[in-house]
C-alpha cells in the first residue's frame, strides 16, 4: 500500500507557500520601473498592415522590429503566402516610424503599407471593463452551480482558489515582463475553466466518502480523497503542459505570451485544487463545528449562570466545611433516610417491622422446609 500524504497535517506550509509567491508578484506589480505592463489593447496604439514584395516570418518581422525598441509589438501573419503582415506597436513619433520602416525593408524586403489604425484608449478601457464583467458573470456562475451541486462552502472556497490561479499569473506576468493584453484575458477565463474542474473533482471524491467513512475523523477522509484523486490531477496537467510547450516553441511570436499564462495558470491551478481548496473547506469545517459546540454548552448551562472554574471547586469546599464541622463536635445535616427503612407504626404487628440496614434473609423460608423433611 502506497503512503498517505498528510495534506491537512502540512496544510500551513501550503498556505505559506501561496503567500510567498503572491506576495512577490505583487511587490513586482507595485514596484514603479516593473508593474503590469498592458498592451495596445488596453493603453492604445497603432496597427499597421504591411505587404512584402516576399514571403515573411514573424521571427523575421519580430527580429527587424527589436532592433529599433519594438521587440513588445504583435505580430500576425494575414495571408495564405505569408507576404501580408499585421503589426501591432505602441504609438510612435515620425523618427521611430522611419527607422521602423528602415529596419524591416533591411531584414524582409521591400513592402507597401497598406493601412494604418490608430487604437485609442477608450478601446482599451472597455475592453477592460469588459473583462473584468466576463471574469465575474464566470465566477458567479461557477458559485451557483458548486453551491446546487455540492454546498455554498465547496463554491466559496473553489473561488478563494481560483483567486489564488489568477494573482499568481498576475505576478509571474510581472516579474517575466510580458504584456497583458487581450490574449490574456482569453487565458485567464481558459484557467479558470480549469483549475475550477480540477476541483470538483477532489470535492465529489470527498462528498463520497463522507457518506462511508462517517465515523473517521474528517481530516483522514479528505487526506485520503485528495490522494486517492492526485495521480489523476498530475497525469491531466502534464499531459495539458506537454501541449502547451510544443506550441509555446513551435507555434510562433504571436500565442507565445497566451501559451505562457496558459502554463503558468495551470500549474497554479493544479496546486491550489490540492494543497489550497481543501485544507481551507476543512478549516471552515472545523471553526463551524468548534461554533456549534460552544452554543450547545451555553444552551445546557443554567440560566444565568457562568461555567467558570469556581463552580468546580465549590463540591469541595461544601466537603471540606463538613469536616471541619464534625471536628469540631457539631453534627452536620445528614440525608434523609429511606422510606422503606422507618419504623412501622404504632400498633402494628411486629414482624412487619424492618431495621435499616438489615434485609429479611432470602433463603429463610427453603431451609427450614429442607429440615422437616429430613
Amino acid at each position: 500500500m502506497r503512503k498517505q500524504i498528510d495534506f491537512i497535517g502540512k496544510r500551513n506550509v501550503w498556505f505559506t507557500i501561496s503567500a510567498i509567491v503572491i506576495l512577490i508578484g505583487l511587490v513586482s506589480m507595485a514596484l514603479p520601473g516593473r508593474g503590469l505592463k498592458l498592451g495596445i489593447d488596453f493603453t492604445g496604439g497603432l496597427l499597421i498592415d504591411v505587404k512584402f514584395e516576399k514571403a515573411a516570418t514573424t521571427a523575421s518581422v519580430h527580429q527587424a522590429l527589436a532592433t529599433v525598441g519594438l521587440e513588445n509589438a504583435q505580430i500576425q501573419i494575414a495571408s495564405d503566402d505569408n507576404t501580408e503582415v499585421i503589426i501591432r506597436t505602441r504609438s510612435l513619433t515620425q523618427d521611430e516610424s522611419k527607422a521602423m520602416n528602415q529596419a524591416l525593408e533591411k531584414e524582409s524586403g521591400k513592402f507597401d503599407v497598406l493601412r494604418v489604425e490608430e487604437v485609442k484608449g477608450v478601446i482599451g478601457s472597455e475592453l477592460t471593463r469588459k473583462g473584468l464583467f466576463a471574469l465575474l458573470i464566470a465566477n458567479v456562475g461557477i458559485i451557483i452551480y458548486v453551491t446546487l451541486r455540492f454546498e455554498y462552502k465547496f463554491a466559496l472556497t473553489g473561488i478563494a482558489a481560483l483567486i489564488h490561479d489568477v494573482l499568481v499569473v498576475l505576478g509571474f506576468y510581472s516579474i517575466l515582463g510580458y504584456e497583458a493584453n487581450s490574449s490574456f484575458v482569453a487565458a485567464v477565463l481558459t484557467i479558470v475553466g480549469y483549475s475550477i474542474n480540477d476541483t470538483i473533482v477532489i470535492f465529489d471524491r470527498i462528498r463520497e466518502n463522507l457518506k462511508t467513512r462517517r465515523r473517521e475523523p474528517l481530516a483522514d477522509v479528505i487526506n485520503l480523497s485528495i490522494n486517492q484523486t492526485m495521480a489523476r490531477s498530475i497525469n491531466t496537467s502534464v499531459t495539458t503542459l506537454l501541449a502547451l510547450l510544443a506550441v509555446f516553441f513551435f507555434g510562433g511570436r504571436t500565442i507565445k505570451d497566451f501559451t505562457v499564462a496558459l502554463m503558468i495558470g495551470i500549474i497554479a491551478g493544479s496546486y491550489s485544487s490540492i494543497f489550497v481548496a481543501s485544507p481551507l473547506w476543512y478549516l471552515w469545517k472545523m471553526r463551524e463545528e468548534a461554533q456549534a459546540r460552544q452554543q450547545g454548552t451555553q444552551a445546557t448551562a443554567p440560566a444565568g449562570t457562568r461555567p467558570t472554574a469556581q463552580t468546580a471547586v465549590q463540591p469541595l469546599a461544601e466537603v471540606a466545611a463538613a469536616g471541619t464541622a464534625r471536628t469540631a463536635g457539631t453534627i452536620a445535616p445528614q440525608a434523609p433516610v429511606p422510606a422503606k427503612f422507618t419504623a412501622a407504626p404504632q400498633g402494628a404487628p411486629q414482624a412487619q417491622v424492618r431495621t435499616a440496614g438489615k434485609p429479611k434473609p432470602a433463603y429463610g423460608k427453603k431451609r427450614g422446609k429442607s429440615k422437616k423433611r429430613r
